[in-house]
């Protein structure tokens, strides 16, 4: 698995929406990758911050983010500099 490829599958892994084959693969990458498991962090974290905003400002905790919001993120993906290289 590529760089590139991880990232492809990345809401998928965090989804766990992998098949087993996948997982392992995504995986073994992530244990001989350091800047993919650095981007998974970091990604994890916008993840929890953009969900803890969004329940500050809303007073409750979401069960889904809200679609405009993950259109942006994926959106942002292709422009996102800081992207590990494949």
């Amino acid at each position: 698995m590529t760089c590139r490829e991880l990232i492809d599958f990345l809401a998928d892994y965090l989804d766990d929406a992998l098949s087993s084959r996948q997982r392992i693969v995504f995986e073994t990458h992530l244990l001989v990758c350091p800047a993919c498991r650095d981007y998974l962090k970091t990604y994890q974290h916008s993840i929890r911050l953009a969900r803890k905003s969004l329940c500050e400002m809303e007073g409750k905790t979401p069960e889904e983010a809200p679609e405009d919001l993950i259109r942006a993120v994926l959106a942002s993906r292709s422009a996102d500099p800081g992207r590990p290289a494949s």
